[in-house]
C-alpha cells in the first residue's frame, strides 16, 4: 500500500502536467489568451493565463469526484447497506477531490472577476466586488452554486458510511457539474436551447467516462467485473460525447471550410482526433485487455487506461482552450426577440409550421429515442426467452415517446415561448398525455422481468438497484397519495400564479427542469391511480377515483381563473417579445385557459373509466380467490381461514359484551341459528335483557355465532 499511493500521486502529477501544458499552447495557437498589452486598454495581468487553469484544475477535479463516486456506487462489492472497505477509500479520495474543486471554483470567481474589470487581482478583488458578481451576474451565480455543491459533496463523503449517502453525495456532484454548462459560448450564440442542450448532454457524458475509467485505473486493484460492467457505460458515453459534438460543430462553425480556416475550427478538429483515439483505446481495452483482465493481467489494462487518461487530459485542455477561443461563426445583430428566444420570432401559427418548422431539444429527443430502444430491447428478449409481453404495451409505450418527442422537438416548441395557448397545450401532452401512456406500458414491470438478477450478492446489478430504489425510503415518501396529489395540482397552481412560469421562459436550465418536473409529477399521479408497475402501497379504488375527481375539478378551476383574469402572466416577457401578428398576450392566455379547462379534461375521463375497469378487474379476481380458497377449504375438509378469523372477531366482540350466542346442542352439529339462544358469560340474566334482545350498549344488532355441519359461520352469511 506505502508503494501504491505515491505512484498514484505521481500518475495524477503527469496527467494534470499535461493538460495545463497543452492547455497553454492551445490557447496561445487559438488566441484565447495573449500576453501583448494594447495601450489604452484594462490589462488584468496573469490573469489571462491563470483563469484557464483554474478552470481546467476545476473540470479535472469535477472527473475525478465524480468517477470516484461512481466507483463507490456501481464498482465496487456491496456488504448489506454499509459501504465496503474499497468503496470507503473511494469515498474518502472523493472528498479529497470535492474540496479541490470548490477551492478552484472560488479561484475561478476572483480571476472572473478581474477579468471582467481588466484589472489584476491584487488590485480589484474585494468582498464588495465579489458578492456583487455572485448576485448580479448568471455566470457568477453559476460558480457559487457549484462551490455550494461541491462543499456539500464533500461534507456528505465526510460523513457517510452507507451505500444510500454514497447516492447521495453522487447525486450532488452531478449536480454541480450542471450550472456553468448554461454560461459559456452555447449560452450566448444562436440556436442556444439547441446547444446548450447538447454541451450538458457533452458534458455529462465526458464526467461520467473519464471520470469512471480513471477510478477504476487508480485503485490499484481492478476486479474484471467492475471493468465489464463499466464497459456498457462508457459506450454508451461515447456515442453520446460523439452525438453531442457533432450538435456543437453544426451550430458554432459556419461551415466545412471554418473547420480549417478558423482557429476555434481547427481546435475542433484537433478534439476530434483525440475522441477518435479514444474511441479507438476503448476497442482495443474490449477486445485484448479484458479478457487478459479475467485471466487476472492487469498489466494490459493498466496500459490501455492510462492511453486513454492521457488522451482524456488532452481532450481536457482543448476543451477549456475552445471555451476561451472565438467561435468560428460570424455572430449577427439578433433583434430583441431574437435574443430573448435564442432563434428568430416563427411566423404567424399554421399546420406546416407546428410539423414542419421542428427545434429539436437534445436532451428530451435523446431520452424518448434512449428510452424507445430500451424498451424495444427488453420486449425482444423476453420473446427470445419465450415470454410473452402484450403488444399494445409495446404500442403505448413507443407511442408515449413520440409524443414526447412531438411535445419537446416540434414546431410546438417553437411557438410555446411566444404563444401562451401553445405552452398550454405543451404542458398537457407532457404532464397527462405522455405519463398516461407510459404507466400503461408497465416499464418497470418489463425492466424487472427482463433484467437478469446478479450472479454474485455482492455485485449488484441494475435488477438490484431498481428494486432498491422502489423500496427505499424516499421513494415510499413521494409516492404516497397526498404527497402525490399535492405535487401534481399544487405544481400547476405554483407554476402559473408566482414567478416560476416567467422564469421558465427566460432560463433555459428552468425550462428543462419544467420539462422534467411535469413528466415525473404526471408519471406519479397516473401510477398512483391507474399504474399495473409493482411499487409503493397504492390507495383502495374509491379514494382513486376521489384522487381522479378532485384532480378534474382543481384542472378545471386553474383553466377558469386562467380565462377570467385581467392579469397577464409573465408581462414583462411578452411585452419584452413584441409579437408583430395574431391575438393580444392577454387574450390568447384566455384562450390557454379554455384549452386547460376543455382539452385537459379529455385525459382525465380517459383515466376515469380505465380506474373502473381495473376496478371491476379487481373485484373479480378478488372473488374468484376467495372461491378458490373456499373450494380448498372444503376439499381440505377444513374451515376457510377467512371465514375462521371472521368468525373469531364476532366471538371476540360478543365476549367483550358480556354475551355469548351458542347453539343449545353446542357448535358441534347442533341446530341451526334460529334454535340458537343468548347464554349470559358469567351466569346472570344477561345484565337484565332478555333472550333474544340486544344487550344494552352493544348495538341494535348483536354479533351471533351458530353451528353448522361444518364448523362455524356467521348468522346471516
Amino acid at each position: 500500500m506505502s508503494g501504491t499511493l505515491p505512484r498514484r500521486l505521481a500518475t495524477v502529477a503527469v496527467l494534470a502536467a499535461v493538460a495545463v501544458g497543452l492547455l497553454i499552447i492551445l490557447l496561445w495557437y487559438g488566441g484565447g489568451a495573449t500576453s501583448e498589452v494594447i495601450p489604452g486598454l484594462p490589462d488584468p495581468g496573469w490573469t489571462t493565463w491563470l483563469l484557464p487553469t483554474a478552470e481546467l484544475i476545476g473540470e479535472l477535479s469535477a472527473i475525478g469526484t465524480v468517477g470516484l463516486l461512481l466507483a463507490a456506487v456501481a464498482l465496487s462489492p456491496r456488504h448489506g447497506r454499509q459501504l465496503s472497505a474499497d468503496a470507503y477509500r473511494r469515498i474518502r479520495a472523493a472528498r479529497r477531490t470535492a474540496l479541490l474543486w470548490a477551492a478552484a471554483t472560488v479561484a475561478q470567481i476572483c480571476l472572473t472577476v478581474s477579468d471582467l474589470l481588466g484589472r489584476p487581482v491584487a488590485e480589484i478583488v474585494t468582498p464588495t466586488t465579489v458578492g456583487n458578481f455572485v448576485t448580479s451576474l448568471t455566470l457568477g451565480q453559476a460558480l457559487l452554486l457549484t462551490t455550494v455543491l461541491a462543499g456539500v459533496t464533500a461534507v456528505i463523503c465526510l460523513r457517510t458510511l452507507t451505500y444510500g449517502g454514497s447516492v447521495l453525495a453522487l447525486i450532488a456532484a452531478v449536480l454541480a457539474v450542471v450550472p456553468p454548462i448554461f454560461t459559456g459560448h452555447a449560452a450566448a450564440g444562436g440556436n442556444h436551447q439547441v446547444a446548450v442542450s447538447g454541451l450538458l448532454i457533452h458534458v455529462l457524458a465526458v464526467v461520467l467516462w473519464a471520470g469512471g475509467l480513471g477510478a477504476l485505473l487508480l485503485s490499484g486493484r481492478t476486479p474484471a467485473v467492475a471493468v465489464r460492467r463499466f464497459s456498457p457505460l462508457a459506450t454508451w458515453c461515447a456515442v453520446a460525447v460523439i452525438g453531442s459534438g457533432l450538435i456543437s460543430a453544426w451550430i458554432r462553425v459556419p461551415g466545412p471550410g471554418a473547420l480549417v480556416t478558423s482557429g476555434y475550427g481547427q481546435l475542433m478538429l484537433f478534439k476530434a482526433v483525440v475522441l477518435a483515439g479514444l474511441v479507438l483505446l476503448g476497442l482495443l481495452q474490449r477486445r485484448l485487455a479484458m479478457p487478459a483482465l479475467e485471466r487476472g493481467d492487469r498489466r494490459r489494462f493498466a496500459l490501455v487506461a492510462t492511453g486513454e487518461i492521457l488522451l482524456f487530459a488532452v481532450a481536457m485542455g482543448a476543451a477549456v482552450a475552445l471555451s476561451r477561443t472565438p467561435p468560428a461563426i460570424i455572430e449577427q445583430e439578433e433583434t430583441p426577440a431574437q435574443a430573448l428566444l435564442g432563434f428568430p420570432m416563427p411566423g404567424p401559427v399554421s399546420a406546416g409550421a407546428f410539423f414542419g418548422d421542428w427545434l429539436p431539444e437534445p436532451l428530451y429527443l435523446s431520452v424518448a429515442m434512449v428510452a424507445a430502444g430500451l424498451y424495444l430491447a427488453g420486449a425482444v428478449r423476453l420473446h427470445r426467452r419465450g415470454d410473452a409481453w402484450p403488444v399494445h404495451r409495446i404500442l403505448l409505450f413507443l407511442a408515449g415517446c413520440a409524443v414526447l418527442a412531438v411535445a419537446t422537438s416540434s414546431g410546438l416548441a417553437r411557438y410555446a415561448p411566444v404563444l401562451f395557448s401553445v405552452h398550454m397545450f405543451q404542458h398537457l401532452l407532457l404532464n397527462m398525455v405522455v405519463p398516461i401512456l407510459l404507466v400503461l406500458a408497465a416499464p418497470v414491470t418489463l425492466a424487472l422481468r427482463a433484467l437478469r438478477p446478479a450472479a454474485d450478492p455482492a455485485w449488484p446489478g441494475p435488477r438490484e438497484w431498481l428494486l432498491a430504489a422502489l423500496h427505499s425510503r424516499p421513494a415510499r415518501i413521494v409516492a404516497h397519495p397526498l404527497v402525490v396529489f399535492v405535487l401534481y395540482v399544487g405544481s400547476m397552481y405554483a407554476m402559473y400564479f408566482t414567478g416560476l412560469y416567467e422564469l421558465a421562459l427566460r432560463s433555459h436550465a428552468a425550462h428543462l427542469a419544467m420539462v422534467g418536473h411535469f413528466l415525473a409529477t404526471g408519471f406519479l399521479f397516473f401510477s398512483c391511480v391507474i399504474g399495473v408497475d409493482p411499487g409503493p402501497r397504492r390507495p383502495i379504488h374509491p379514494l382513486r377515483v376521489v384522487m381522479v375527481f378532485a384532480a378534474m375539478a382543481l384542472h378545471a378551476f386553474l383553466g377558469i381563473a386562467l380565462m377570467s383574469t385581467t392579469r397577464l402572466l409573465a408581462a414583462d416577457w411578452y411585452d419584452s417579445l413584441a409579437r408583430p401578428w395574431g391575438v393580444s398576450p392577454l387574450a390568447d392566455q384566455h384562450t390557454g385557459g379554455g384549452i386547460a379547462w376543455s382539452f385537459g379534461e379529455l385525459p382525465m375521463a380517459v383515466v376515469l373509466g380505465a380506474l373502473l375497469v381495473q376496478w371491476m378487474r379487481a373485484d373479480d379476481r378478488e372473488a374468484r380467490r376467495r372461491d378458490r380458497a373456499a373450494d380448498r377449504a372444503e376439499a381440505a375438509g377444513g374451515e376457510d381461514p377467512e371465514l375462521a378469523a371472521y368468525n373469531a372477531m364476532l366471538a371476540e366482540l360478543a365476549r367483550r359484551s358480556g354475551v355469548v350466542d351458542v347453539p343449545r346442542g353446542g357448535v358441534d352439529g347442533g341446530q341451526e341459528g334460529a334454535d340458537a339462544r343468548p347464554v349470559p358469560v358469567d351466569g346472570q340474566a344477561g345484565g337484565g335483557g332478555t333472550a333474544g334482545e340486544p344487550v344494552a350498549g352493544v348495538g341494535s344488532v348483536e354479533p351471533r355465532v351458530v353451528g353448522t355441519a361444518g364448523g362455524v359461520r356467521a348468522d346471516g352469511e
